[in-house]
């Protein structure tokens, strides 16, 4: 994979799941990360899982406090001397249900944590460094972003903010900053598992490929985004769901 060696690397929400899988594929191009997360030990074990301050740092907090996003983006720089790529990863649903009993604070924290808290990072780092030197970033959404999603509704529609966040994104920092996105569809991880639990194969059924996504199918995918390989690639959002999306289902 080309371009990405000796390029550094923030993450945001990957002490776990779908981020620690970006970052490990990451590192296994040559990058280096700096990972962030709310909880510290948990980020941790990801640095050691990934060989240690040679090759990743952590940043503990919530990706919806400035004072956070700022050091995350600082302490990348300064520990690696560079932050050539970002990934917006973090995303939160804690509600479930329809739209008409939606408690209005909740709403506002989706977008917070899954809209607002994105484009921040975004600014913090091309005003920190890639607004002079260039660079990549991968915005994490969601197929509940490109089709009604029952249940999880004002997730989705945060996703399909972000999705046009990613395109507004595009436009305006090209040519030196490429902006793009993936939407998964169900992917085996803790955040997911609802969707799934118990009935794995009855789910994966309506997949042409007859199975779930896992982390590494993704972490793939972002990697190839931020790389050289994907140097005329901007303002796109590339679909992992197995094919479910053609089918109808789930």
């Amino acid at each position: 994979m080309k371009g990405l060696a000796g390029k550094t690397a923030l993450v945001t929400g990957a002490s776990r799941g779908i981020g620690l899988a970006i970052a490990e594929r990451l590192v296994e191009e040559g990058a280096r990360v700096c990972l962030t997360a709310r909880k510290p030990e948990a980020l941790e074990e990801a640095v050691a899982a990934l060989g240690g301050p040679e090759h990743a740092i952590a940043v503990a907090g919530n990706v919806g406090d400035a004072a956070h996003r700022s050091e995350a983006v600082a302490r990348t720089i300064e520990t690696f001397g560079s932050l050539d790529l970002l990934v917006n990863n973090t995303g939160i649903n804690p509600v479930f249900g329809p739209l008409m009993d939606l408690d209005h604070d909740a709403a506002r924290k989706i977008f917070e944590v899954n809209c607002l808290a994105a484009l921040a990072l975004v600014q913090e780092a091309h005003r920190a460094w890639m607004g002079e030197h260039g660079g990549s970033v991968v915005n994490v959404a969601s197929v509940g972003g490109l089709r009604p999603a029952p249940g999880i509704a004002m997730y989705g529609a945060s996703k399909a903010m972000l999705i046009h966040l990613t395109e507004e994104l595009a436009v305006e920092l090209g040519p030196g900053i490429r902006v793009n996105a993936v939407a998964p569809a169900v992917v085996k991880t803790r955040f997911a598992e609802a969707l799934y639990d118990g009935r794995e194969d009855e789910v994966s059924a309506a997949y042409p490929l007859k199975r779930l996504g896992v982390p590494a199918d993704v972490g793939a995918a972002v990697a190839h985004l931020l790389s050289d390989d994907a140097a005329w690639v901007t303002g796109q959002t590339l679909t992992l769901d197995g094919g479910v999306t053609l089918t109808g289902g789930v």
